[in-house]
């Protein structure tokens, strides 16, 4: 119980300040869209952001943390910290090498790599194609400061620390949204300012890890070892779970590359839904993920696999518990909501619409987006790193057939839809393998029911509530309490867990 109340504690403080860079992201799309609406200069933009954020999931946020942390948290219980801060110091070494070769490929044939991301550009508009292209090299950097942000992320969090590596997002919205406004202020391109917006926030959310890093003791001088043995085991682990990020990557590539084909706007239509699905995502599916690592690291052990079934059973509940309301919530409201936060300036009514409906496409998969981060720590706790690689493959075979059929009928919503029938054979796949390690370890119980009833009726109430017009985006607190309050009197356990990890935490400041 401890250790779920830990991991209920971490997820909390993940989800608080990601809350806050959600809340501030809103802001800086809202300003986007009022200045770029879903025009050429957006599609350009957004291609060309999602370059650098494609290897950051690659390089940085996924594999590297995944490999990283369970490294890091052994080498530190064995060998101490002096060990441990030689390993995350070598890491950093090796990433600038990497990846500074790749940024100066990069910057020298740029065209290549905007043609694989969106040579629908290429073949119909030629001016977007290199409009994007130089807005490529500018932004690509970025990969060099943000991969440091997610080292930095893997250390603190594996010390215990999570509150300042959730909060170097919001470093990235304000610089964003101080780029929109210059902009607008002095008639400057919209697309280039925010480029360069983009490459200036890698720095600062490097910068704002420092303090907190120096104060638990680490410091970037000091020795190497870049062949040691926690090098080479995290290269090792690197290598497939390169490959497991390099197949979702693809996906989205494949995704980027057929909206370029579809009508203008397509790219912008699913950028935008995309921003305010991640805020659920973000706010608590990846929190969990990110908490729940460090702790299953310390129970890989085979004596400690009950304990670790229990724990990832209990992720995987919280997971649940939080998003499938929150996937009822964001459908049942989609178009008010869209229509509110965007539905202005260069924003037609023809985009309002057209984000709503992607949005309904990629909520359909919100509760499996969310599950596969705890899901994926859990092989990597284990050391199995083949799995995840060979369930990515059979997603991506699964999106390529949904997303080619889909958008020939749907268009850029088939692409959307693809996308979370994608996930859900993810999610369901690494569920049902992961029971040769550790055997029955999850099974839908009374709780879960319990949630997906109390979320059908949010979402029910939700779609009734849009002939009120934007007036039912104010009851959103009050649903979130109507669910919070039922849970808890239905006695649901996940309900009790964040109210036992509430009433600490407000004791202690009584206190």
């Amino acid at each position: 119980m401890s250790t779920n109340r830990t991991i209920a504690k971490n997820a909390s403080i993940v989800s608080g300040a990601t809350v806050l860079s959600r809340v501030l992201g809103l802001v800086r799309d809202l300003i986007m869209a009022y200045a770029l609406g879903a025009s050429v200069l957006a599609d350009a933009f957004f291609v060309a952001f999602r370059v650098p954020n494609l290897l950051r999931s690659l390089f940085a946020e996924g594999s590297l943390t995944m490999a990283f942390v369970p490294t890091f948290v052994k080498t530190r219980q064995q060998e101490g910290d002096r060990a441990a801060f030689t390993l995350a110091r070598s890491i950093q070494l090796w990433l600038l090498l990497i990846l500074g070769l790749l940024t100066i490929l990069v910057l020298i044939f740029p065209e290549a790599v905007t043609l694989l991301i969106a040579s629908g550009f290429a073949a119909k508009r030629p001016e977007l194609f290199e409009l994007t292209t130089s807005l490529v090299q500018i932004c690509f950097p970025y990969i060099l400061f943000i991969s440091g942000v997610a080292l930095c992320m893997g250390i603190l969090n594996s010390l215990g620390h999570f509150l300042v590596p959730a909060l170097a997002p919001c470093v990235l919205n304000i610089v964003l949204i101080a780029a929109s406004l210059l902009a607008i202020k002095t008639g400057g391109n919209v697309a280039v300012y925010l480029a360069w917006g983009v490459l200036v926030a890698g720095i600062g959310q490097w910068l704002l890890q420092q303090p907190i890093l120096r104060s638990k003791g680490f410091s970037w001088v000091g020795p190497v070892e870049p062949t040691g043995p926690g090098v080479r085991r995290i290269g090792t682990l690197m290598l497939p779970t390169i490959l497991g990020s390099a197949v979702y990557q693809i996906n989205i590539l494949i995704g980027t590359g057929m909206a370029s084909f579809l009508p203008e706007g397509s790219v912008s239509y699913l950028y935008y839904a995309d921003r305010l699905f991640q805020f659920p995502l973000g706010v608590f599916g990846v929190a969990v993920g990110v908490a729940t690592l460090p702790s299953l690291a310390l129970l890989a052990a085979p004596d400690k696999r009950a304990e670790f079934k229990d724990t990832l059973a209990t992720s995987l509940g919280l997971t649940l518990f939080v998003n499938l309301p929150a996937a009822a919530g964001l459908a049942g409201l989609s178009l008010p909501l869209v229509d509110l936060l965007f539905g202005r300036g260069a924003f037609s009514e023809m985009a309002v619409h057209g984000t709503a409906m992607a949005l309904l496409g990629y909520v359909v998969g919100l509760p499996a987006f969310s599950s596969v981060r705890s899901l994926a720590s859990a092989y990597y706790a284990l050391g199995d790193t083949k799995t995840p690689v060979r369930v990515a493959l059979a997603s991506l075979c699964v999106f390529v057939v949904a997303g080619y059929t889909g958008m020939q009928f749907l268009g850029h919503v088939g692409l959307a839809l693809a996308s979370s029938a994608s996930a859900w054979v993810n999610v369901a796949l690494l569920g049902f393998l992961l029971r040769r390690h550790c055997g029955a370890w999850f099974k839908v119980n009374r709780d879960i029911v319990i949630s997906f009833a109390l979320s059908l009726v949010m979402l029910a109430g939700c779609w009734m509530s849009t002939s009120l017009g934007p007036i039912c985006l104010l009851f959103i607190p009050v649903w979130a309490l109507l669910y919070m309050g039922a849970a808890l009197l239905l006695n649901v356990s996940q309900a009790r867990l964040f109210a036992d990890v509430l009433g600490r935490r407000l004791r202690r400041k009584q206190a």
